[in-house]
Formats: C-alpha cells, structure tokens, sequence
C-alpha cells in the first residue's frame, strides 16, 4: 500500500466549488492526487485551484450532457488519463410536499442530481481504460422516505440504481463504482434548507446517535477510501455516511 490513499492519481471532482466537492479536493490533493475541479461557478473554482497545489478547473454543468462531456474530455487532455472520479454535484431546492411540488423544481433536480450523474458515469467509464474508481454522491434521503424532499431523495435514490448497474458492467473492466450516503451535513444547502424550514437541523441531530451533523471533510474522507487502491475489493456499495442515523 502507498503512504498516501491517492498518490499519483489522476481526479476529478464535480460539485467541487463548495462544501463537500471542495473539501474533497484539497483532501484529495494532500493525499497525493492530481485533481481537476468541475462547478459551474468561474470564480470560485479558480479561488480554489489557486489553494490547492496542482489544482486546475474546469467550468462545467452537470444539467448539460456536452458540458459533462467536456469536463472528462479536459482532464484527458491535461493529463493524459482518469483514475477517480467523484460525481458530487446536485443543487437543492425548497422542501415541498409531493402534492404541492413545483414542476421547474422536480425537472432541476432530475436533470442534474440524476440525469447529470448518469451522464457524468457514462462519460467517465469511456476513459477509464485502465480501470478506475467512481464515487457518486447519495443522501441518506434516498434509503428511506423524504417526505419534505421528495424529488431529490427520488433522484439521489436513482443514483444508487446507476451506482450499482455500473458497478455491475464495468467490474471485468477493472472499474469500481460505489457511492457515499452522507446523513446531515453542514454544507450550504442544508443551511438552505434551515431557513425554509427552522429547527429541522435540531430535529435531525436529536436521532443521530452521535449527536451532531457532519462536517463536509468527514465526508469526503469517506469518498477517498472508496477511491483508494485500499478498497480494492469494494464495487456496488451504497455506504452510509450518517453518525449512525438510522436508514
């Protein structure tokens, strides 16, 4: 085993201008990766590379499949190949009920927090010609009902579907592709969801046995194992993430 989980790995991280996605890449990074870093905010994305030694971005949309395309097309041109890829991308919205749920908000969270991801895979595996290892982001949402987020627990139940359909087709191809279920984690969009909804953070911290939200490193420390040549024998797997919150 190398020293480092990732040394001499080639990485790409989308959703990578905050919260999870960025803790991922200096994570990454310090544990020996090269990592492109795929958002679709400019400014944040260059703040970031510029911190991060050997860092580079790209500007990419993950509800638009040529956008995505390019992304992966980039990091071959840059580097010369892929090895890891976590697809941690997806945006938010306001809670609602199924019965009262706008339809541009349903379609927003399919076409990047699904569709995205599977495109995102897709796109990935076409490189991966010496192997790999994907890691895509779920949600502790999609392992049980979500009623005040149901679209987004749909999709981020979608992704665990592709998750392990992928795992399942390019296995003999020596490409492992698992996902990461964080329970409550402090990132931007569950501050979001807060305002619109106050006090569900205490609500959700009163049933997590370890009595407290995750930081986004925590997290992304659970990314790089699966990543890492160390979980080497480790393909399909959904695996929660939730300071041991029931799923």
């Amino acid at each position: 085993m190398t020293e480092k989980l990732l040394d001499g790995k080639i990485a790409l991280v989308t959703g990578a201008s905050r919260g999870i996605g960025a803790a991922a890449a200096r994570l990454f990074a310090r544990e020996g990766a090269t990592v492109v870093l795929a958002a679709r905010t400019e400014s944040a994305l260059k703040e970031l590379a510029e911190e991060i030694p050997g860092a580079s971005p790209v500007v990419t949309d993950l509800g638009d499949v040529a956008s995505i395309d390019h992304a992966v097309a980039t990091v071959i041109e840059r580097h010369g190949r892929l090895d890891v890829a976590f697809n941690n991308g997806a945006i938010g919205v306001p809670p609602h009920p199924i019965a009262d749920f706008p339809e541009d908000d349903f379609d927003r969270v399919v076409q990047v927090n699904f569709k995205g991801v599977f495109y995102a895979v897709s796109a990935e595996v076409k490189v991966m010609t010496r192997g790999g290892a994907i890691v895509n982001t779920s949600s502790v949402g999609s392992l049980r009902g979500n009623p005040p987020l149901p679209a987004y627990g749909a999709a981020k139940r979608a992704v665990n579907s592709i998750t392990e359909s992928a795992a399942v087709t390019y296995g003999p191809q020596g490409i492992r592709v698992n996902a990461i279920a964080p329970g409550l984690t402090m990132t931007e969009m569950v501050e979001d969801w807060n305002r619109h909804d106050p006090g569900v953070l205490d609500q959700i911290i009163a049933g997590t046995p370890l009595g407290r939200a995750a930081t986004p490193e925590e997290i992304a420390e659970a990314a790089a194992w699966l990543l890492s040549d160390r979980a080497s024998f480790v393909t399909g797997v959904v695996l929660p993430v939730t300071g041991g919150a029931s799923v």
